[in-house]
């Protein structure tokens, strides 16, 4: 009887048994750091500080020292925001949705994703604050009691839908990245000898003792929060998509938008994972379990969404054409000839072309070529935002309106730091965190493991 067919490949490579496993995950927490982290950190950390200093500035001197103007009242801030957002779709995808779909690729990299959810809506939140201009006046956006006179937000704004749907989105996020992590804080705290990390690890685990009670708690409680969380992958990109499907802006006012935002964020979310994942497989030298087969399963990902956002921006063309509508049609023309011309069709290469080459397997399987296309992917999602935001707003009805964009030092400086925000928060996370699930990786070693598999295949033969 085969317990596993063979055709499969493994997800561990070389004979690891259980207690190696723990060896070579915890090996980046107890020793000492490479110096390529450090080099990372650095670099990271300053450009995190050079946007704190942008940052800073413009709520000194106001809205007005970014590059929007008159026409273009939402530009960089707004894709950006969308953006991160987007960026954080694979984690709560990679863990919630393939747990419910019981596959067990997902142990490798759902860690390091849902790290990276929490870390991209960070970043995303920070530009949704300052877009309001007056961040001091944010809490004007609570329903608040009426001695501040009737300050009732808009409840049909998808601007405060947003509200509730990130704030919503990063709660469960973290809930379920920090239940994901305890049983393996109690195995560090075994393992540490230093007092200090002795403690802080014991109060992380909170008394996680990896009984068979603890265990089943552990798998009901994911269960119900994987179950809470796919819907949000689905809410939270489609009323983000909302803030334009809802305005009467041509080529924003679109039935299309929330399936085809939903599918572009799951595909600029893998291809980020891909980018930091064979950054840390590479700086600890976790090759044996982020193996050629996790790559390809994830390429095969970005194959598919790329391919519905491909359908997505040729059926706006067709409706566009078939609407008969010639504001419509101009707003799509203007996108492809107008002046900003050139970031449409780097969005076009970038997220439609590119994510194709992925169908021959030499290249799908080539970790350098991966690595270069996830970028790529990453640079084309930005501009699909930039090209549906700025274009758009530059040719609207009135020609005395018309205008051109060009972004201020604040606003690079602004997202240059969120970049660095990022992999500020995501360095430290995987310096003292196990950036893979450890016990989780174990429940399929003896299915999966490449020894065992020879094995069980060696005992079916006889």
């Amino acid at each position: 009887m085969h317990a596993e067919s063979e055709i499969r490949l493994p997800l561990i490579l070389g004979n690891k048994s259980y207690r190696q496993i723990t060896d070579d995950i915890i090996a980046p927490i107890e020793g000492k750091a490479a110096r390529g982290w450090y080099l990372l950190l650095t670099l990271c950390g300053l450009s995190f500080l050079w946007g704190i200093g942008c940052l800073a500035y413009t709520i000194g001197v106001g809205i007005g020292a970014w590059g929007s103007n008159n026409g273009v009242d939402w530009a960089w801030d707004i894709t950006n925001f969308v953006w991160w957002i987007g960026i954080g779709h694979a984690g709560t995808l990679i863990s919630a949705v393939l747990l419910l779909f019981r596959q067990k690729w997902r142990m490798a990299i759902n860690r390091s994703a849902e790290a990276m959810t929490i870390f991209a809506v960070l970043c995303a939140a920070i530009f949704v604050l300052l877009h309001t201009g007056r961040p001091w006046l944010d809490y004007m956006l609570f329903p608040l009691p009426n001695q501040f006179g009737s300050l009732w937000p808009n409840f049909n704004s998808p601007l405060l839908w947003d509200v509730f749907a990130v704030s919503t989105y990063a709660s469960v996020s973290v809930v379920f990245w920090y239940i994901g992590l305890v049983p393996d804080f109690g195995m560090i705290r075994d393992r540490v000898i230093k007092p200090w990390q002795k403690k802080f690890y014991g109060m992380l685990s909170m008394g996680w003792g990896g009984g068979a009670r603890h265990w089943s708690r552990f798998e009901e409680v994911s269960l119900v929060l994987a179950g809470l969380s796919t819907p949000l992958v689905f809410s939270v990109h489609s009323i983000v998509s909302f803030d334009f499907a809802t305005s009467i802006v041509p080529g924003w006012h679109t039935t299309i938008f929330p399936p085809y935002f939903v599918s572009g964020a799951v595909f600029s979310g893998f291809a980020m994972v891909l980018t930091l994942m064979l950054v840390v497989r590479k700086i600890y030298k976790l090759e044996a379990y982020l193996t050629i087969k996790h790559i390809e399963y994830m390429n095969i990902v970005i194959i598919v969404t790329g391919s519905i956002v491909g359908v997505a921006y040729l059926t706006e063309l067709f409706i566009a054409w078939y609407s008969g509508v010639e504001w419509e049609q101009y707003a799509f023309l203007n996108r492809a000839t107008g002046p900003l011309a050139w970031s449409y069709w780097t969005m076009m290469t970038c997220n439609v072309f590119s994510p194709q080459l992925f169908w021959v397997k030499k290249w799908r399987t080539s970790i350098t070529f991966t690595f270069i296309i996830s970028i790529v992917i990453n640079i084309g999602m930005w501009f699909e935002r930039f090209v549906i935001i700025v274009p758009t707003l530059c040719r609207t009805y009135l020609p005395s309106t018309w205008t051109t964009y060009t972004p201020s030092f604040i606003d690079i400086g602004i997202f240059v730091g969120t970049i660095g925000m990022f992999g500020t928060l995501f360095l430290l996370f995987s310096r003292y965190f196990p950036v893979i699930a450890q016990a989780e990786l174990k429940t399929i070693l003896k299915s999966s493991g490449e020894q065992q598999k020879k094995d069980a295949a060696h005992h079916a033969h006889h």
